[in-house]
């Protein structure tokens, strides 16, 4: 067993970029609309309060046309070393529920390691969306920043 609560998700990636760049990416609006979400997605509507105690909301457009938003409150900010904000849909499905996202930024040489944590999920099946939005989301924020460069 590995101490790690169920229902718990945990990520990492390494970006070609210093830290300072990527919690601009994870924190700056227009930075955000270039990458959030999954492939396909895009992000036609960013709110940002960018303090403790601040809120966010997204708007995500789905290829398909339907519009899902996110928001929550910001816990921790600690730039650029990390992120702790809550999360929860505006038009939840049955399972979902408020949970926390929390990003921690680690100089590796001239990159950046992101681990997030993200949870407590009540099902198995809620985790494995977030999981592949999460890998998705990276998966195009490290393209961003290779094209950026």
């Amino acid at each position: 067993m590995d101490g790690r609560p169920d229902g718990l998700l945990e990520l990492t990636c390494t970006l070609d970029a210093p830290r300072e760049r990527v919690f601009r990416m994870l924190t700056e609006p227009a930075e955000l609309a270039r990458w959030w979400g999954p492939h396909g997605f895009t992000m036609p509507e960013t709110e940002l309060d960018l303090r403790a105690g601040g809120r966010y909301r997204f708007s995500m457009l789905t290829p398909g046309g339907d519009v899902f938003h996110v928001s929550g409150e910001f816990l921790e900010i600690d730039p650029p070393a990390r992120l702790v904000y809550t999360f929860r849909w505006d038009e939840p499905a049955p399972d979902d529920r408020e949970t926390v996202v929390t990003l921690s930024l680690a100089a590796a040489g001239d990159a950046t390691a992101v681990s997030l944590s993200h949870g407590v999920f009540a099902t198995e099946e809620r985790l494995a969306l977030h999981r592949g939005g999460w890998t998705d989301s990276f998966e195009r924020l490290d393209a961003l920043i290779g094209r950026d460069s």
